[in-house]
């Protein structure tokens, strides 16, 4: 009885383990405070007049490939270790 209730823990913490995303090394405060200031940004171009001539909806367009490069940035140091950096 006893085994079975530490191998059901035991599957339990793996299932849940599994599921959880790894952390990454480093939390590239620069990338994420990169990555607010364009989500602030492209809230206070939506609150903006539509009177633009198209800019205010071009600009929308940009931060959202800048959003997408930064977050494609911020996955790919997170999955690519860097051995140049010190320790």
């Amino acid at each position: 009885m006893k085994s079975k209730l530490i191998l059901v823990i035991m599957l339990t913490a793996f299932a849940f383990w599994s599921t959880v995303p790894l952390v990454s090394a480093e939390n590239q405060p620069h990338m994420q405070a990169a990555l607010k200031s364009l989500q602030q940004a492209k809230i206070q171009l939506e609150k903006a007049t539509h009177d633009k001539g198209g800019h205010r909806v071009k600009a929308i367009e940009l931060i959202d490939q800048a959003i997408s490069e930064v977050k494609q940035g911020i996955a790919y140091d997170d999955t690519h270790p860097d051995t140049t950096k010190k320790k």
